[in-house]
This record gives C-alpha cells, structure tokens and sequence, in this order.
C-alpha cells in the first residue's frame, strides 16, 4: 500500500455533525423506519394512513431544503483536510435533491391507491421512502465510497419495489432482470473505485482530481481503467446504451407508480453520480471520458427514439413500453451536456440540471395520466387512449401538453427551451455533429408523440354494427392521483410560462 494510502485510512474524521446540511435523506430514513415499525402494530383497516405518514415525510424532507439555500455546507470532513469532506450541500446537491424528492413525493401521491388494492402498504412505503433517502444522499456525496453506498441504497429497494406484486409473473421477471443486471454494474463499478483508489491513494473527489495531475507513469493505465470502469454503474442507472436493456421489461412489469419512480429519480441518480465524477474527481482524464460520454450520448437518443417509434406503429402496443423508450431518448439528450464538459472551459453542467428539472415534472405528469387510464383500461395500450377528450377533457388536455413538452414543440415551451439549451451546449463545445444528431433525434421522436397526442382528440372508435350505443364510461378518479396530475400540471404550464425558473441554472455554475 502506498504511504498516500496508509494516510488517508488513518486520518481522523471531525466528528461534529451539521445535522441540518444532512436533514433531507436523514428524514426520510427516519420516516422509512417509523413506518415500518408502526406496519406491526396499525390494523388493517388503518394501513392507508401509512401512505399519509409517508407523504408528510417527504414534505417534511423537501421542506428542510429551504434554509440550506443560504450558503454550501460541508459536514464528515478530515481534520489533516477541511476541504476533503464527505458531504457537501451545495447548489447542485439540493437542486437535485429537490428533483429526486419531489419526484419521491409525486410518486407516493400515485401509489396510495395501488397501496391500498394490490400492494403490502408498510412494505411499500418503506422501500419507497429508503429508495428516497438514498437518492437525496447521492447528490452531496464527496468521496467515492459514500457515491456508492448511496446509489445501492437507492438501488436494492427499487429491485423489491419492482418486484413486489406477488404472484405476478411480469413483476418477478422485471425484478430479476433489473436486479442481475445492475449487480453486474456494480460489480464493474467497484473494480473501476478500487483502480482509482489504488492510483491516487484517496476516495475523496477533490482530492482524486488533485492527485490525478501526478500518477505516476506505471499507475496511469490502471488509473484510465479505474475511469473508465467507474462509469459504468452510473451509466446503468442513466438507462445509457448499451446498458438501458433493462428498462422496456422492468418499467412495463413494474408497478406503473414505481416505473414512474424509475424513469425521473433512477435517472436524476444516475446523471448526478456522473456528473459529480467527471466534472469534479476527473477532469485530468477528460480526453478519457469525453470520447466515451459523446457516443453514449448520440447512441442512447437514437436506440431510443428508434424503439419508441417501432412501439408507436402499433397501437396495441404498451403505453408504458412507449415511455420506458422515451425515457431512453431523453437520457441520451440528458447525457449531452456532461459529454460537452470535456471539450469546453465554460460550465455546461447547467444545461444538464435544467433539461432534467423540466423531464421530471412533465415525464411525472405523463406517468399520472397513465395510472389513471389504467384504472379502467388495464392493458393500457395505446389505442386505450383514443377519444380520452370525450370523457376526461382535462385529464387530455394535459396529457396533450405534457406529451408537446417532451418533443419540444409550443404551447410546451419549457420543453423547447431545454432542448435549445443542450443543443446550444453542443455547438459551444464544437460537438456540431453531435448536434445534428440531436437535431434527426427530436425530428424522430416528433412523429410518435404528436401520433399520441392525435389519438387523444380522435372520436371514440363506434361500436359494433348492432350494439346498443352507450355514452362515454366516465369513472371517478382517486383523489391522489388527480392531485399529482394537477401539480405536474400546473407546475408544466407554470415552466413554459416562465421558463427562466429552470433556465436560469443553465447559465450559472453549479459548484
């Protein structure tokens, strides 16, 4: 072991915790607990208050984000090392803490019902809330060893989460997909920590990218190694090709609030683990990963786009199975920016957080319109949503807007202003191919969300020669969900109007 490593095991930890600077995981952790323990002692009947317990977690977490705006906060740090720390919650950690538990709380809102009819509620809302708790850890982690604890913690409660409806076939066979394959991952993932650990004697990202200048020679190639293979886990979780095979299967066998889950907090841990170790621990190995993250980028936007469109050309096709592509294509527009990083001086990182704010509230909104159909159409193909504006015209409009932001055309303004930013990051960076790509992508993924968004408006397909004609069935819609269909709403239209809400962190720097 080299002496840079002998120091860093033994360097002491201050042990004065900042206990608000760590509060939002913290809570939710908590309330993971309680809701466990009071699962052995509430009665059957009173299970659906678990559901409320958890929701006022997350509030409760979410609220915590505000006094910690006024300046970054840094707790587990090194004594022989202030600036090496553990936890950090800076601009970028609570802007994604913001996303992943707000995207935790929408979540919840969709799965009190499924909860309450198909699903173990103290199990549920456990799993829920630790996925969370790790997801909002992930963001302030500063070494290497606490990204992934982290990111397992919020991984090894969505595998049970996707699994969890017992007895379904799809469901188990999801999560075991899900699970080997991001094993896998994560296995590669520790070999590529270990490698780094091993060439520069820290875990700690500040210092990775201070001591990465000065490798020696005969450490360089295991150092590019440990780069390379440290990508990995994060990319899988990005739902990144060639790692995204997991996504189609597990989101359609997924309960739909978890497949919701899935596609906007799996993907905000994901981006935020690569962002934090390319821009922060290598950028010395920049001519390492920026290669790599420029073809991950331009392949994961057209495997996507392609696959949504082959699911699109047949309406018996799954709704889900759509949005699970979808998912894919916004990854590759997601992963555009970071791989800009690495040929260009100016922060591009902004464009990244702002395109991924605006995915999760309309992505949300999309998959709340989805719970909804499914209540009364279970297979919930796309045919399933012809005539939606004959008996729910609120519910169709708003999946209308939602589906126009994710392509990017008005009234889903917000939805092209974050295009135009990871575009204009491209350009900046001298990815002009890499642009045009982008450009072919968005045309692509035109043709099947305005093909859905038509079959919204469409007249209701006329019934059988000789049946008798009935009016629209028009079913009551679960308080919840058309809470959280109303919030991604207004939140969607309230972006577009007011774009520089979002916007604005494109034009700053994050750390």
């Amino acid at each position: 072991m080299t002496p840079a490593a002998t120091h860093a095991l033994s360097a002491p930890v201050v042990q004065s915790v900042d206990w608000l600077a760590i509060a939002p995981p913290t809570i939710a952790a908590v309330a993971a607990l309680l809701i466990l323990v009071a699962d052995l002692f509430v009665a059957e009947r009173n299970k659906k208050y678990l559901g409320y317990a958890a929701i006022a977690g997350l509030v409760a977490a979410v609220i915590t984000l505000v006094p910690l705006r006024k300046g970054d906060r840094s707790t587990f740090c090194l004594t022989t090392a202030p600036d090496a720390c553990s936890y950090t919650a800076d601009h970028f950690a609570l802007v994604i803490q913001l996303l992943v538990l707000g995207g935790a709380l929408l979540t919840a809102l969709l799965s009190v019902t499924e909860t309450k009819d198909r699903l173990p509620a103290g199990e549920y809302w456990f799993l829920l809330l630790s996925s969370a708790a790790g997801a909002a850890l992930l963001p302030a982690s500063r070494d290497l060893a606490t990204l992934v604890v982290a990111l397992e913690v919020a991984s090894l409660p969505a595998f049970a989460l996707v699994g969890l409806r017992r007895g379904d076939r799809l469901s188990s066979e999801a999560a075991l997909k899900f699970f080997l394959s991001s094993v896998t991952a994560t296995a590669v993932m520790l070999l590529g920590v270990s490698f780094v650990y091993a060439s520069t004697g820290t875990l700690h990202l500040n210092q990775i990218a201070a001591r990465m200048d000065a490798v020696p020679g005969q450490l360089e190639i295991l150092a590019q190694a440990g780069v390379a293979l440290t990508l990995v886990g994060f990319a899988f979780k990005t739902a990144a090709v060639p790692f995204h095979f997991w996504v189609p299967d597990t989101y359609v066998g997924a309960p739909l609030p978890v497949a919701a889950y899935l596609s906007v907090v799996g993907k905000a841990v994901g981006f935020s683990g690569l962002v934090l170790v390319t821009v922060i621990a290598f950028p010395a190995y920049a001519d390492v990963w920026g290669p790599v993250m420029v073809v991950l980028a331009g392949l994961t936007m057209t495997a996507g786009n392609v696959a949504a469109l082959r699911q699109s050309a047949t309406r018996a096709n799954s709704a889900v199975r759509l949005l699970a592509w979808s998912s894919v294509a916004q990854a590759g527009y997601i992963l555009v920016p970071i791989a800009a990083a690495a040929y260009s001086s100016d922060d591009q990182i902004g464009s990244t957080v702002a395109y991924a704010l605006m995915y999760a509230v309309v992505n949300l909104g999309a998959f709340a319109v989805v719970a909804l159909v499914a209540r009364t159409k279970p297979l919930n193909r796309i045919a399933d949503y012809r005539g939606l504006y004959a008996t729910r015209p609120v519910t169709a409009l708003l999946m209308g807007f939602f589906l126009l932001c994710l392509a990017g055309l008005p009234p889903g303004i917000i939805g092209l202003f974050a295009k135009v930013t990871v575009f204009s990051a491209a350009v900046d960076a001298g990815l002009g191919w890499l642009a045009v790509v982008m450009a072919v992508n968005v045309v692509i993924a035109l043709y099947y969300y305005l093909q859905w968004t038509a079959l919204l408006f469409r007249a209701p397909e006329e019934a059988p020669a000789g049946a008798p004609e009935t009016a629209p069935e028009r079913h009551r819609a679960p308080t919840p969900v058309t809470v959280a269909i109303a919030l991604t709403g207004a939140a969607a239209i309230l972006l577009s109007g007011w774009p520089q809400l979002v916007l604005r962190f494109a034009a700053v720097s994050l750390f």
